[in-house]
């Protein structure tokens, strides 16, 4: 009689320690799920901010303050930087083509470079590994760099001094030399049996497996050539070859020299209207930063795992 008894007591109590375990378990997730909620929320509202002060003039600007929702919704800002749009077409041209090519070519060598120090079969693994370790303790400066692409290599006012010195870093190196390294041997060895050539071994069976860090490498190096100013003000005077970042700045000090007369005389205010220096500011972060917000979402699905692939284990 008891027997029952006691397994009736036992499963009542296995039945509420599963429901205890279900209620913490979702308590907690609530808990982790509402953290997350609130970090994007904090990361987006600045975002939203932007948004909305560019669509606001700079009279409102002066009088509410930045606000997600404009008062008056006015165009501006906008209006005074695409004054000229085929400039600013031209300089998009620039960014995406330079972006794209630079990214494309700096994958392949940083892949290409990072697969020969990681093979262990490779005489001169160490040397190549301690010479690219090197640049990332000591460089040349700006002045040798300088001549160098200037006085040697000739390439001022071209195109091509805004891609080769992103071509290759050593930090990019080390982190894909991390993940190929987790890449089992016995891979190679068997396309060696099978006859394959280390071309073919790179293209057909490193690249495809090394999507995740490729994904991740890519990220970086769109971001950087996307962002980079610093190069066209060294080394191009061409307007035709100017690209996005730099020409927004110089859109941005041209509007702190001048004033509403002038403004108006260009027909870039009405009357009343003040330059939107302010809102100028907010519209060029929405066309600077614009064209990324579109890129980043086909990155995210590799971007931790390029990261945690082939980090170290405890």
């Amino acid at each position: 009689m008891n027997q029952p008894q006691t397994s009736i007591s036992h499963s009542t109590s296995s039945s509420r320690s599963t429901l205890s375990s279900r209620s913490r378990f979702s308590l907690g997730r609530f808990s982790i799920h509402s953290v997350f909620i609130l970090v994007c929320i904090a990361c987006l509202y600045p975002f939203l901010i932007i948004v909305g002060t560019s669509f606001q003039s700079e009279n409102d600007i002066l009088t509410y303050g930045y606000t997600i929702i404009p008062k008056h919704f006015d165009l501006t800002a906008y209006r005074v930087i695409l004054h000229n749009p085929a400039v600013l077409l031209q300089s998009y041209l620039v960014t995406i083509s330079t972006t794209v090519i630079g990214t494309l070519a700096g994958l392949w060598i940083t892949t290409s470079f990072a697969f020969a120090i990681s093979r262990k079969d490779y005489p001169y693994r160490r040397q190549l590994s301690f010479y690219i370790f090197f640049t990332m303790l000591f460089q040349g400066g700006l002045v040798p760099s300088y001549i160098l692409m200037v006085s040697w290599l000739g390439l001022k006012n071209s195109v091509l001094a805004l891609i080769l010195p992103f071509l290759i870093t050593g930090w990019h190196v080390l982190l894909m030399k991390g993940f190929l390294q987790s890449l089992p041997d016995a891979l190679f060895e068997s396309a060696k049996l099978d006859g394959a050539s280390e071309f073919t071994i790179f293209t057909r069976i490193v690249i495809p497996l090394s999507k995740p860090a490729l994904a991740t490498l890519g990220l970086f190096l769109v971001l950087e050539y996307w962002n980079d100013w610093w190069l066209t003000l060294l080394y191009i005077d061409d307007e035709s070859k100017m690209k996005l970042q730099y020409l927004l700045i110089r859109v941005l000090r041209n509007l702190e020299f001048l004033n509403s007369a002038e403004a108006m005389q260009y027909g870039l205010v009405k009357p009343g209207q003040q330059v939107p220096s302010l809102g100028a500011r907010m519209a060029m972060c929405m066309l600077a930063a614009g064209p990324m917000l579109v890129v980043f979402p086909f990155f995210q699905k590799y971007f931790v795992q390029g990261l945690t692939v082939g980090a170290v284990k405890g």
